[in-house]
């Protein structure tokens, strides 16, 4: 996630430990909970904001000026790029620590947070599973019949649901991680996996 967005969970965690060592009933599991559910959809939010956005604005503006031997060239990509970040960074800070401050205090007394992190919970789902349709691309360039006539096996997947094979891989990686397989073995593993499919056709 980026710093300057993840200053947002941090002084939410922050409120919610003072408000830890000031309550005796305080749930504290409630804490990583929060961490958790709020780093997907933040990491999403803001690298499209400031790294898919704002960033390619300031490399555009900034490489004009500076093909054209302009000094203001790499001023500007400065400029452009880190006043809004580091101001977005303070923001976030402030409005995380009132919203950990205030709003988590009251919806710890209404019992209302475990709603609370199940809504965070499935934001973070929603992003992170468009992620890996965009992120993880996995095709097959496999057919039924021949000629003519035959019906690419991927269409008939991207019917049901775009993406699936993607989903599935995604899948698999994180039962194995979930199993505490080495990474190192799951690199190697896919690697190898890849060029035989490659290799036979089964995989794009």
């Amino acid at each position: 996630m980026l710093s300057h967005v993840s200053t947002f969970v941090g002084s939410i965690t922050l409120a919610m430990e003072e408000m830890n060592a000031n309550q005796d009933d305080f749930d504290e599991s409630s804490i990583n909970a929060v961490k958790a559910a709020l780093m997907g959809p933040l990491s999403g939010i803001g690298d499209s904001l400031l790294l898919g956005t704002l960033r390619v604005l300031a490399v555009g503006i900034g490489t004009s000026l500076a093909l054209q031997g302009n000094i203001l060239g790499p001023i500007l990509f400065l400029l452009i790029f880190n006043v809004p970040a580091f101001i977005l960074r303070y923001v976030c800070a402030m409005k995380g620590y009132e919203l950990g401050a205030t709003y988590l205090e009251k919806i710890q007394k209404s019992g209302l947070m475990q709603k609370f992190m199940l809504a965070a919970a499935i934001l973070g789902v929603m992003v992170i599973g468009g992620m890996t349709n965009e992120l993880v691309s996995v095709t097959t360039p496999l057919a039924i019949g021949s000629g003519d006539t035959a019906t690419q096996i991927q269409s008939i997947l991207d019917g049901i649901m775009p993406g699936m094979l993607g989903l599935a891989v995604t899948g698999i990686y994180y039962k194995l991680l979930g199993k505490n397989v080495n990474v190192m073995w799951i690199i190697i593993g896919t690697a190898i996996l890849g060029i035989v499919c490659a290799q036979f056709g089964i995989l794009g």
